[in-house]
Parts: C-alpha cells; sequence; structure tokens
C-alpha cells in the first residue's frame, strides 16, 4: 500500500526532524491526495508498481486544475521525501520522482516596508491598551528586530532570552540553532512584558508570549495581528509576518550587512535562498541609473 508506512513517516518528521504541525499537515495532504489520486485514475495502490509516468499524470492533473506552480513543487517535493525515507528503510528499490523536474517559478522579488514605513509601525501607531496590545506591539519589534519566522516566534521560549550575552536563541527548521543579537531596547520592552505577564491570573510561564487568557499565541493570532497592524503602516498588496522577516533582511542589506551574514541570522541553509534580497539592490540601482544617469 503507498500509504502503508505513512503514520510512522508523519511521526519520524515530527519527532525526529522536529517539523512544524503545518509543514506536517501539508506533507500529510499532500501524500494523501497523491494516494487518492493513484486510486481514482490507475486503481493502484501497490507503491512499487509506481512510476515516474504515474506521477506525471497527477501533475498534468494539477496543471489543468490551475495549481500554482509552488505548489506542485511543494507536493513533488513531498512525494520525493517520502520516496527517500521508504528507500532508506528498504519499503522500495527505487525512486521515481528523481526523473521528474521542477516547475519553472515566476520570479517574485520580496516584499518589505520603507524605513519611514517601518517608523511608523512601531514608534507612531496606536496599540490597544492593556495586555493584548502589548503582545501585538511585541509582536511586531520581534518579528521586525530578528527576522525570525512566525513559527520560530511561537515557539519562542523564555529561556531562549539570553539577557546578559543581548542576543536570543532560535531553535529554526530541521532542529537547527542560532543566535540573533538584539538591542538594549527590545529586551527592555520584553522585561516590561513579563511583568506585566505576570500580573494575568493564570499563564504559561514557558513560552514568551501568550493571549490575554495566558494561553499560548497561535498562528492565525499572529498573522491577524501583523496584518491589521502593516495595514495602517503600508499600502503594500501583500501583508503578512514574512513582510516583516523580508523588511529586516532588505534593511540590513541596504545598511551595509553581509549577505553572508544576513543568511545565518534568517537561518538560511544556502546563501541560494538569501541572494534573492540582492536582487532589491540591483532594482533600485536601476532605478537610481534611470533617474540620475543622462542616459540612463
Amino acid at each position: 500500500m503507498f500509504d502503508e508506512r505513512l503514520p510512522d513517516y508523519i511521526h519520524y518528521l515530527k519527532f525526529e526532524r522536529r517539523y512544524a504541525p503545518l509543514t506536517l499537515t501539508a506533507y500529510e495532504q499532500d501524500l494523501l491526495q497523491f494516494r487518492d489520486y493513484l486510486a481514482t485514475e490507475f486503481s493502484l495502490t501497490d507503491i512499487n508498481t509506481i512510476t515516474h509516468f504515474h506521477i506525471r499524470g497527477w501533475l498534468a492533473d494539477m496543471r489543468t486544475a490551475k495549481q500554482a506552480a509552488r505548489t506542485i513543487n511543494r507536493k513533488i517535493s513531498s512525494l520525493n521525501a517520502y520516496y527517500k525515507y521508504l528507500l532508506k528503510l528498504g519499503h522500495v528499490t527505487k525512486n521515481p520522482v528523481r526523473l521528474l523536474h521542477a516547475q519553472r517559478l515566476p520570479e517574485r522579488l520580496p516584499v518589505f516596508l520603507k524605513e519611514t514605513e517601518t517608523e511608523k509601525l512601531l514608534n507612531e501607531l496606536q496599540f490597544e491598551p492593556g495586555f493584548k496590545g502589548l503582545t501585538d506591539r511585541l509582536i511586531c519589534e520581534i518579528l521586525y528586530n530578528t527576522g525570525i519566522r512566525r513559527n520560530e516566534l511561537l515557539q519562542l521560549k523564555v529561556s531562549d532570552i539570553e539577557w546578559s550575552l543581548n542576543q536570543i536563541r532560535i531553535l529554526g527548521k530541521g532542529n537547527k540553532e542560532r543566535l540573533i543579537p538584539v538591542n538594549g531596547v527590545l529586551l527592555d520592552a520584553i522585561r516590561d512584558y513579563l511583568c506585566e505577564k505576570q500580573k494575568l491570573d493564570q499563564y504559561d510561564a514557558q513560552h514568551l508570549l501568550v493571549l490575554p487568557t495566558g494561553e499560548k499565541l497561535y498562528p492565525m493570532y499572529v498573522y491577524r495581528t501583523v496584518t491589521t497592524y502593516l495595514g495602517q503602516a503600508t499600502s503594500l498588496k501583500k501583508k503578512s509576518p514574512h513582510v516583516l522577516r523580508h523588511t529586516f533582511a532588505t534593511h540590513l542589506l541596504n545598511n551595509g550587512a553581509n549577505i553572508q551574514a544576513i543568511k545565518d541570522l534568517l537561518g538560511h541553509s544556502s546563501l541560494a535562498a538569501t541572494q534573492i534580497y540582492t536582487h532589491n539592490n540591483i532594482e533600485k540601482l536601476k532605478q537610481i541609473h534611470q533617474q540620475n544617469h543622462p542616459r540612463g
């Protein structure tokens, strides 16, 4: 059966690879979707009879359904990772995904705030009074000042703050740890927040950020919070926690930071993922050239 080992695989991703809950859900849904496609179109259930032609049919089916190239590539990646796992354990003898090519993606430059918009977000906007407003402000401040991912923010613990060293310890993708330096202003904001947090009737003492009820934050809360306040600070169409991550990296690069240092701060596994931020710099230089050069 194609999905016979799927529960074990998801368990492996969760406890050994320490994948985030949303990532686990995406992997499982992708693989179940392929299983259903095989059963419907070919009445196939034996994983050893699956070839790259079957997978190509699945991809063609998704293209017909107008699925985005990025989504299709993620599904290919999910299937490829599953086959690698099965190969490693000797449950299959070949990986048919290796004969396929990823879909070509349209080039998308990172969306980021101007420095004036960041100033407006963090220093001019009025957040709600009370503990909720403190939480919402700190969410925005930490995301911009550290460039961490939303899930990394949700997992951030009080014990991860290294007060004397002015740095925060982050556990990122693939269970990789990195250290991010932070300034005294942010640390003071965190101290003030923790003092107010202790006034709650009950609260999650382990995680740094909590709801007014004292419970740990959840992904949609962070998304809605950031979207709401970005809507007041910028006219950008895209508004999400990842925009603040892009802003962190872009502002560092614009102010002379080394691309390798930015890679390490973002927790990227390769420099290729970080180099997309240099494209914004190139576009900016082109604009300056066109506006100021006699033959621009």
